[in-house]
């Protein structure tokens, strides 16, 4: 299956509909249709399963789903392009997580909006309820919260946990860059990036090109390009200033894109389509902002080879469903303790071998609703936990 675009745009009254009484409901596994089976899914037959759990806790990943449930985890204070709307607005986000998990990786999952906003008190309902799930997926948490919350939920809890935001998006977007290079028969490695924003998403972007041999690249706030000994950085943007930014450049969007190879929006803000005209001859833009990209593709396309963006209704959408559900199943099949750098680049790969099939201008990923992508994802994520060594 080949990239697609949709084509008749979605009215209002589809959506409310669509959304109308939720979108998620419990089903169950065994039919209780008899006395018989009354008496083995309930009592008195299930004392038996819960005495051989109380006497061994590993057999709960038999006889339970906790082992093999997804929490949708969100404080509803950066949901899409909306903001800080809170746990309840969040909520039909979240369901509808829950719905792509099951639809492509075959997981089941459930939403879990918290009306707090803070991290000791996350992390502190996330440890009480482990023993009702199997992993984390950490959703629309406003920067720099949610970094601090992944890396300690990550050290409280013997599972998966993966901010989706950061690391989905970062998946995808090194996956269409492979696409795009080889598109341009580029080599990644060689190119300059310049990443505007350095929110959850921006800097996780950051991090895994640099992971995958990217050696220049320059991220850029809203104060301008983020570089040592700029005054008012927090943690995580004195890290990128230290490991990112390899020419010294200072300044703003202008100083940052002359002569870059790529431009990586994910800032919300729009730019001055002139800006574009001083990257090279080759340019990539990835205007990934929603429901506005930082520039239409009509006016990208006027200055560069390759044009995406997170929408569905322009050619190659980057879309973090081609990343979470394969990557969470791959470290649930696997038995995976955590998600390791090495299972993220594995799963970028996993993409680009399906995107590769058909690659072109305008398909440089796989369409997300392609059932190849899931299960090429979870395998190689499996076999990257395996080799990581954090199976068991």
């Amino acid at each position: 299956m080949t990239g697609t675009t949709m084509t008749t745009p979605v009215t209002d009254t589809e959506i409310f509909d669509g959304h109308e009484g939720g979108k998620l409901s419990v089903a169950a596994t065994r039919p209780i249709s008899s006395p018989r089976d009354l008496a083995i899914a309930y009592t008195p037959g299930v004392a038996k399963v819960s005495r051989a759990i109380a006497e061994d806790a590993a057999k709960a990943k038999r006889y339970t789903w906790a082992d093999r449930l997804v929490v949708v985890v969100s404080d509803g204070t950066a949901v899409l392009g909306l903001g800080d709307i809170g746990a309840s607005a969040s909520l039909p986000v979240m369901e509808g997580k829950s719905v792509l998990f099951k639809t492509f990786g075959g997981l089941d999952s459930i939403p879990l909006v918290l009306d707090t906003t803070d991290v000791d008190e996350i992390i502190e309902t996330l440890v009480r309820l482990r023993p009702s799930y199997g992993a984390v997926n950490l959703e629309d948490i406003s920067a720099p919260r949610c970094f601090e919350l992944e890396d300690r939920l990550k050290e409280a809890l013997d599972c998966p946990v993966m901010h989706d935001d950061q690391h989905g998006t970062a998946i995808v977007t090194l996956a269409a860059l492979r696409g795009a290079n080889q598109v341009l028969g580029k080599d990644i490695t060689g190119q300059r990036v310049v990443v505007s924003g350095a929110g959850a998403a921006g800097v996780a972007c950051a991090r895994i090109l640099q992971n995958a041999g990217v050696a220049d690249v320059t991220v850029l706030d809203s104060r301008g390009i983020i570089h040592e000994g700029r005054e008012g950085l927090n943690p995580i943007k004195q890290k990128l200033a230290e490991t990112t930014n390899t020419a010294g450049l200072r300044g703003g969007l202008g100083e940052a894109l002359k002569g870059a190879d790529v431009f990586l929006g994910l800032s919300g803000a729009t730019i001055d389509e002139t800006l574009l005209a001083g990257m090279s001859d080759d340019a990539i833009v990835f205007a990934l902002s929603n429901p506005d990209p930082e520039v239409h593709p009509g006016v990208a396309s006027r200055y560069a080879k390759i044009v995406a963006t997170g929408r569905s209704d322009f050619p190659n959408q980057i879309n973090n469903v081609l990343a979470f559900p394969g990557v969470f199943r791959g470290a649930l099949d696997s038995g995976a303790r955590a998600i390791t750098e090495n299972m993220k680049l594995a799963a970028a790969d996993a993409i680009f071998s399906v995107a590769q099939d058909d690659l072109g201008p305008d398909r440089i990923v796989p369409s997300p609703l392609d059932p190849r992508v899931a299960p090429e994802v979870a395998a190689a994520v499996a076999k990257a936990a395996e080799a990581d060594g954090v199976v068991g």
